[in-house]
């Protein structure tokens, strides 16, 4: 069987940003996260309940990611693990169907949720560790951005089509265009909006074609006899010699705060703007349409400044973005604006907020494209994808705290608003470690 072409190699792993995104865009964010606040009824209570939801499903990748990602490296191929994270992926999501609003049952919606993103992040773990093998180191940069951009497009389409052919608005029971549910979806039992959790399965997997068909891992099929013993001696020796990498160990330390920021922005905006501001699934979409362009746009932009400049001024940029947004966020509500009394139905705090989410959208993309660029540049290339499990540990050893602490702010204060302030402190954190970070990593000292 013929190898294929450098070219569809690339294309085949942008296909993995492309299939899976639909993720975050539909069921983390705009469309799934503001579903739960509709149903529950309190946005307070919605949010709290997502916090501690994603933070549970956060904790179980950050125990389990570098011990997959050494236990890869050791043997065993790469495209084996993506292929059972999928099942996981498809499954979560497919199984969202079933939270129905007559007979919500959140414990139960909470589990298939974080299964389902479970499944993606692992498998992300697996794919960006194969970033390197795609080019010329110059050339990562501008791969990365590329990559995240196609991605966001995928995410983009997925969430026009919810909105125009199957999120039904709660007052008309129609989508965006004044058409009911495509399918003969009830409307009455939000099947429609709730059509959003096999869509994502769907998508993912047709669209997961292209990359099993075109991306090929030099690794050995079967995994030599006592690999999992020697991944986790080889864990070990990393973890212990981490002190010693002062710029890796400091990178891992940025990105575990300021990631988890982003991510809790990502989580909790649509929970936000229909708790805070009233906002409607559809109009949550609208408001995801604008970010998602923005990050497509950003993504791609960053990308080729990476390449030129390197991906530390471009994070260390975005993160200064993404706090000045952090505050804006906390100080908009339905009757203020940046401590500004506004008339009762005023269009300034919605105007505000979809300015918000298109520099969310800019900055965040750029910001992740760099991140996960950065880490190609401070991790030994024959421990590649241990060092993206190390990435992915960074990125949710504290990914509960963000949720966590967006939960329990927002149960102490009884208040949206303070209930996100935590994620200014988290940025300012991430944005400080970044100081100690060498811009090619301990090699170059």
């Amino acid at each position: 069987m013929a190898q294929p072409s450098p070219r569809k190699r690339i294309w085949g792993w942008f296909f993995f940003d492309w299939a899976s995104q639909p993720y975050n865009t539909l069921l983390l964010t705009f469309i799934f996260g503001p579903y739960v606040t509709r149903v529950l009824g309190d946005g307070t209570a919605a949010q709290t309940a997502w916090g501690l939801g994603i933070g549970a499903a956060g904790v179980i990748i950050a125990i389990l990611a570098p011990i997959l990602g050494a236990l890869a490296d050791t043997g065993g191929n790469r495209l084996r693990w993506i292929w059972g994270f999928s099942a996981l992926y498809v499954i979560g999501s497919a199984m969202l169907w079933f939270a129905q609003p007559t007979d919500f049952d959140l414990y139960r919606t909470l589990f298939f949720f974080a299964l389902g993103l479970i499944g993606m992040e692992f498998a992300t773990i697996f794919t960006n560790a194969m970033l390197p093998d795609l080019g010329p180191r110059d050339q990562i940069g501008k791969l990365s951005g590329n990559g995240w951009a196609f991605g966001y497009l995928g995410g983009l389409i997925t969430l026009v089509i919810m909105l125009l052919a199957f999120a039904e608005s709660g007052e008309t029971g129609r989508t965006l265009i004044g058409i009911p549910p495509l399918f003969g979806l009830d409307p009455a039992q939000l099947e429609g909006t709730r059509f959003v959790g096999p869509l994502t399965a769907l998508w993912y997997a047709v669209f997961m074609v292209p990359f099993f068909l075109w991306v090929r891992d030099p690794r050995p099929v079967r995994a030599p006899k006592g690999a999992l013993k020697k991944a986790m001696a080889d864990l070990r020796q990393t973890l212990s010699k981490l002190p010693k990498s002062p710029s890796l160990f400091a990178y891992l330390a940025s990105s575990m705060f300021y990631r988890d920021a982003l991510n809790g922005m990502y989580a909790f905006g649509g929970i936000y703007a229909a708790g805070v501001l009233g906002w409607s699934v559809v109009d949550v979409g609208v408001f995801g349409i604008v970010a998602i362009i923005t990050g497509a746009i950003f993504a791609a932009i960053g990308g080729q400044a990476d390449s030129r400049f390197g991906p530390k001024p471009v994070i260390t940029f975005c993160i200064l973005m993404l706090t000045a947004v952090a505050v804006g966020i906390v100080l908009v509500s339905p009757m203020s604006v940046f401590g500004v009394a506004v008339a009762e139905g005023s269009a300034a705090p919605d105007i505000a907020f979809y300015i918000f989410g298109a520099i969310i959208g800019a900055a965040g993309g750029a910001l992740q494209s760099a991140s996960r660029t950065m880490m190609v540049r401070q991790a030994n290339p024959d421990r590649m994808t241990e060092a993206f499990g190390l990435y992915a540990l960074a990125g949710k050893a504290t990914s509960f705290l963000a949720p966590m602490l967006i939960g329990v702010t927002t149960w102490a204060s009884g208040s949206q608003q303070i209930g996100v302030a935590p994620l200014i402190g988290l940025f300012v954190i991430g944005l400080f470690l970044l100081v100690w970070v060498k811009p090619d990593g301990d090699r170059a000292a």
